[in-house]
């Protein structure tokens, strides 16, 4: 995906944040407010473009783990949306950048009750994600970010 043209998110402070941590290749903007976040770059449903946006992550063994959130919105972000299509994403981490495939926890059962554990460490890590999921019906999608070797 590196070599395409990436259109960056349209919100101001959210492109600020990535061209901070671009041009620093990672060494500002990795962290963002005290908390870890890295860039997602997705492959839009419906244009084919190729679409980038920074956020707060997590692990889960070595994976890295991302909360679909859109603040609590009623509806899931185009990202989210973006992968739920093509699972094949590209992600920066600080100065690493790997391809991954994403894939949504399940809700269920034991992998359900991993969800739960996995969930409560991303909201320790940022509190109004647990915020944003009292603010809507919908269930925030957990989303697992599989290294491709």
């Amino acid at each position: 995906m590196a070599s395409a043209k990436i259109m960056d998110s349209p919100v101001g402070w959210v492109q600020d944040h990535i061209r901070t941590y671009i041009d620093s290749n990672g060494a500002e903007g990795h962290i963002w407010r005290g908390v870890p976040t890295l860039l997602l770059t997705t492959t839009g449903r419906k244009s084919g473009t190729l679409r980038r946006t920074a956020l707060i992550y997590g692990r889960d063994g070595d994976d890295y783990v991302i909360v679909a959130s859109k603040g609590g919105a009623p509806k899931n972000p185009l990202w989210y949306e973006n992968l739920a299509i093509n699972s094949k994403v590209t992600i920066q981490v600080g100065p690493d950048v790997f391809d991954c495939i994403a894939s949504t926890y399940e809700e269920h059962g034991r992998a359900g009750e991993h969800r739960q554990k996995v969930w409560d460490s991303l909201v320790a890590i940022w509190s109004g994600f647990g915020e944003y999921q009292v603010k809507t019906e919908r269930r925030i999608p957990l989303v697992r970010l599989k290294k491709v070797s």
